[in-house]
């Protein structure tokens, strides 16, 4: 069963019924219950706080269930629990509506099992009045397992030519046009991206990855998605610890197409231009060397002062393209710095805006989706630890200080002026599962752009 089976309209089937109680009503709720029910929640050790759960005997082999949440409306997480692990069948809710935390109780049945024979456990559905709200959730379900499905294959199975496989599929299923470059005019046009991926094996090559889609007429904005399919660090070698996740390099290309697929998708009046610089930043004779001297799309220099800092080189040249268009906006998504996740852990994307009401609608829409973001600084004095002695600038300075910053000023090089821009510096991985989010791949900012580009041009 498919996941747009995992939720469908409420038309009276047969369903065991989940009771929503408030935890501020919980003790009145419990002491209304039967004995029968009373002792089942204790042996449960149904507390009332939000989150805990009950079976519930009923008559014959009849039962319920009960889940406390918080007052108000159901949050995105609330039934993701619940959808893990009860009993596969047909649940309703009673005592609210399921709202956003459809969303949830899909995601809570996601299960990557393409190494592995998939568990065999049965769908649990779940039955709702709310027909809109659940193709809504559907999507937003779909584009999230696309990005964890991408972040969680193995390197050895998706390189930069899978990555430009996924791009064809989304352009051939909605009509837009692909490019790609590489090999001579990939050097010559966009000699960043070549650079890092040049000492790739044969057969995973780097490339630029271009998808255009929608009426010329429209607002043209631009998504970036940085995709490093796998980070060995270069000769700035990575430790084994620090490469073993490096499969996952690829994150921001993975929100980036799926951004894109939902922009299509709701038909958004835009001129969507979505790129994906892809490469291997590999070990080899060919492989570009600290104190190798850059050129760039743009006409900088830029001194390589670290081949382990590649991401913010490909997406200089990407940058530069979309501005080439003079897109009204330019969103990119990128695993890029491990400062990031030193600032503010692996569940808040680091945001940078350069547009304050750009940054006002994005963190709106994040508060009002369930998908959180900080905002970060582009603090103009760090711009000086990008100087060089011998080129433009430098791609990652010295002194290790204000990691993520400096990584989101050089990328601001590259972005026109004027040109409104985010910048979000995601980790794209789950260190530990939680209800309805396994550990691996995930989405982090992807609802919250879409929230953003919906509001704004649907």
């Amino acid at each position: 069963m498919s996941a747009r089976d995992l939720l469908q309209p409420d038309r009276g089937q047969a369903a065991r019924t989940i009771e929503i109680v408030a935890a501020t009503g919980f003790a009145a709720w419990l002491n209304a219950q039967p004995p029968r029910a009373r002792a089942a929640v204790a042996a449960q050790k149904m507390s009332g706080k939000p989150g805990s759960s009950a079976i519930l005997p009923g008559d014959s082999d009849d039962w319920s269930v009960a889940l406390a949440v918080d007052d108000g409306a159901l949050g995105v997480w609330d039934l993701a629990r619940l959808a893990e692990t009860l009993p596969e069948g047909a649940y309703r809710l009673s005592g609210a509506e399921a709202g956003a935390a459809m969303l949830g109780w899909v995601l809570g049945q996601y299960r990557f099992d393409r190494y592995r024979k998939p568990e065999g456990e049965g769908p649990r559905i779940l039955l709702s009045g709310e027909p809109a709200r659940i193709a809504d959730a559907l999507k937003i379900a779909s584009a999230t397992a696309r990005v964890r499905d991408l972040v969680n294959i193995g390197a050895s199975d998706l390189g930069p030519a899978e990555l430009e496989a996924e791009a064809r599929m989304l352009a051939d299923a909605h009509h837009g046009v692909l490019t790609v470059t590489k090999g001579d005019a990939l050097a010559k046009g966009y000699p960043m991206i070549h650079t890092v991926g040049q000492a790739a094996a044969k057969g995973r090559e780097p490339r630029l990855i271009e998808l255009e889609w929608g009426d010329p007429k429209h607002p043209r904005i631009a998504i970036i998605g940085k995709g490093v399919c796998f980070d060995s660090g270069g000769l700035d070698i990575k430790p084994s610890s620090g490469m073993r996740l490096m499969k996952k390099d690829m994150g921001g290309a993975a929100h980036a197409l799926a951004l894109a697929g939902l922009v299509m998708a709701a038909r958004l009046k835009v001129r969507l231009h979505l790129l994906i610089p892809a490469v291997e930043n590999s070990v080899a004779g060919n492989a570009f060397r600290p104190g190798d001297v850059l050129a760039t799309r743009k006409g900088l220099t830029v001194e390589n002062t670290n081949t382990d800092a590649e991401g913010r080189l490909i997406l200089g040249d990407a940058l530069t393209r979309a501005g080439e268009d003079k897109p009204e906006l330019i969103l990119d998504f990128a695993t890029l710095t491990g400062a990031a996740r030193t600032a503010l852990g692996p569940d808040l994307p680091a945001t940078f805006v350069n547009d304050e009401p750009l940054a006002e609608a994005l963190l709106a829409a994040a508060r009002e989706v369930d998908d959180p973001l900080w905002r970060m600084p582009l603090w103009d004095g760090y711009d000086e630890m990008l100087k060089s002695d011998i080129a433009d600038m430098v791609n990652a300075p010295d002194s290790g200080f204000a990691g993520a910053v400096t990584a989101a000023l050089f990328l601001r090089r590259f972005v026109p002026d004027g040109t409104p821009w985010a910048h979000l510096d995601t980790f794209a991985w789950r260190p530990a599962a939680r209800p309805g989010r396994p550990k691996g791949g995930d989405a982090l900012g992807l609802r919250a752009a879409w929230a953003m580009l919906k509001a704004r041009y649907c």
